[in-house]
């Protein structure tokens, strides 16, 4: 199977994940805890963001964060050819951005960013049509990069790991992690796939935002 053909077909897929995410729209897991209130617990910063360029799903170079003072961003890295945590990540990304649609101290002051591990496979096409079947109502960047070369800068700023094939061309596995970045470029959170919970996500928001 050719690189553009399983591209697409990886895409195909997630595509109709996406779709039968919104046609449940509303609809959340089941629920065994409760997270804290916003505001009743802190923080700390755990590390710090560079400025990043990137390629937006039209091509154009992109700021990663484009962050301003008194802003946030929760930062997803995933792969359109992933089987399972990447779809979870764009669900729950999905149901924030749902929420900081209808919360006006969430709307304008928080950003979502999507980020390809996988330029090979995964150009700004590719990522166009991610975004054109989640259907984002807020500010929600579906970023890719030129090359991988490009992309290490920003995975290692963020730390996050991920194993490419023998050639360095292209991903074969990586572990699941979502950032909360600040307005200052601080990392103030880090979430596994067992705390990808929208309702945890727009908390810690709120919390970081009300500083």
């Amino acid at each position: 199977m050719s690189v553009a053909r399983g591209a697409t077909l990886a895409v195909a897929a997630l595509c109709a994940l996406a779709a039968a995410a919104a046609a449940h729209e509303g609809a959340s897991p089941t629920r065994r805890f409760e997270p804290p209130l916003p505001g009743t617990y802190e923080l700390p910063p755990l590390g710090h963001v560079g400025a990043h360029l990137l390629l937006a799903s039209d091509g154009a170079a992109a700021p990663l964060l484009d962050l301003g003072p008194g802003e946030a961003a929760l930062v997803a890295f995933v792969y359109l050819h992933c089987p399972d945590a990447c779809p979870m990540a764009n669900a729950t990304f999905q149901r924030v951005d749902r929420a900081a649609a209808v919360r006006a101290e969430l709307g304008a002051r928080t950003r979502l960013v999507t980020v390809s591990l996988d330029p090979v496979r995964d150009p700004p096409a590719a990522m166009a049509r991610l975004r054109s079947a989640l259907a984002p109502r807020g500010r929600w960047s579906f970023l890719t990069a030129a090359d991988a070369a490009s992309l290490d800068p920003v995975l290692a700023d963020f730390g996050q790991d991920v194993v490419r094939t023998a050639d360095g061309a292209a991903v074969e596995t990586h572990v699941l992690r979502v950032f909360l970045v600040d307005g200052a470029g601080r990392i103030r959170n880090v979430y596994s796939t067992g705390f990808l919970d929208e309702r945890i996500l727009v908390n810690d928001l709120l919390t970081v935002l009300a500083e």
